[in-house]
């Protein structure tokens, strides 16, 4: 569950062959991008993460944002430009900091991102935080395999996570 000081989230959703997706946005900027089977079951997990706050559906509003996701999908290298607001604790935020700098067609294991951390011990701790994660794709918490380079457990179905990392090795690859 997140806290939010925030008393409003705009949200809106798509269903795509990959996935239903909905993007919620708060006062200060997007505050989730939710993967999984309907939009039904998007809206719960909002509710669960943000269940003090007010939500709203505003599809025109978050149109463009949620078309950056869908192009992203499409094409891992497409940019997605809307400001953010990551909500997490200190130790979320610094495991989602080193996702967020792994590019597209790379991957990392739990051990390397918490030997970045300069914390080899908190491997279990850098897994907590993946699943935490409230804002797949932005940040790719897909990219982060077992030691051994096996696909684990993904928050949003591993089957996504084995499509997302085949897209994203065609794409750095393709160059």
């Amino acid at each position: 569950m997140q806290k939010s000081s925030v008393g409003h989230i705009e949200f809106s959703t798509v269903n795509t062959a990959f996935a239903a997706i909905l993007l919620a946005r708060n006062t200060r900027g997007v505050c989730a991008i939710l993967l999984g089977d309907t939009p039904a079951e998007l809206y719960t997990d909002l509710q669960q993460r943000f269940p003090k706050v007010q939500l709203s559906k505003n599809d025109p509003a978050l149109q463009s944002w949620l078309t950056q996701v869908t192009d992203f999908l499409a094409a891992p290298l497409t940019p997605m430009n809307f400001p953010l607001d990551i909500q997490g604790s200190d130790f979320q935020k610094s495991v989602w900091a080193v996702l967020q700098r792994i590019p597209v067609g790379k991957t990392l294991s739990y051990t390397e991102v918490a030997k970045r951390l300069d914390k080899p011990k908190a491997v279990r701790a850098v897994a907590n935080a993946c699943a935490a994660n409230p804002l797949a794709l932005v940040i790719p918490c897909h990219r982060i395999l077992r030691a051994d380079g096996g696909i684990s457990g993904y928050r949003w179905g591993v089957e996504r996570k084995r499509a997302l990392l085949a897209k994203e090795s065609a794409t750095a690859h393709a160059d």
